[in-house]
């Protein structure tokens, strides 16, 4: 040990002296990376600093590379041709009919279609909900019909919801 260091600490020490002498001696005039075979930038720039150079107008300049470029050797443009074709109409898509389900939006109507008795279970009345969301959601229907089948979810959501509230109730008693 020499002076209070350990031998590991002063074995680090002689390393750092003799690479603070090789760095000094090596020390490269240019700007340039050790490694590399071009310097960075502003040397490859030629002495044109970056402000000046205007990097945002290089997509400009790339620009007309892009466009196409008149013909100059074209052949003239083909003759109109005698009779005129005309154009395909559009087809129109008919209106969609609208499914029977979706036209019953009474409570008596949906309360039967969903057919909750006593004898359900509250997993047996998620299975209808379930059953019953998968033909009428107004996501799943056409835009036109969305306002009727809005209307038998939230009929059969009230319906379903309150058989439930019943069965737990009944269970608490």
């Amino acid at each position: 040990m020499l002076f209070g260091q350990s031998l590991f600490q002063s074995v680090l020490d002689r390393l750092k002296e003799e690479d603070g002498e090789a760095i000094e001696e090596a020390a490269p005039v240019s700007h340039r990376m050790p490694g590399f075979t071009t310097g960075l930038a502003f040397d490859v720039m030629e002495g044109v600093s970056a402000p000046s150079a205007r990097p945002g107008q290089a997509y400009f300049d790339n620009l007309e590379f892009e466009t196409p470029r008149e013909a100059t050797d074209a052949a003239p443009p083909p003759a109109p041709s005698p009779e005129p074709v005309a154009e395909p109409l559009p087809e129109i898509e008919p209106e969609p009919a609208m499914p029977e389900h979706l036209a019953r939006t009474a409570l008596p109507e949906i309360a039967a279609e969903l057919a909750i008795s006593a004898n359900d279970t509250i997993q047996g009345l998620s299975d209808k909900r379930r059953g019953f969301a998968k033909a009428n959601h107004p996501d799943r229907v056409h835009p036109l019909f969305r306002d009727n089948a809005t209307k038998r979810m939230t009929i059969a959501n009230q319906l379903i919801d309150e058989a439930i509230r019943r069965k737990t109730r009944s269970a608490r008693r």
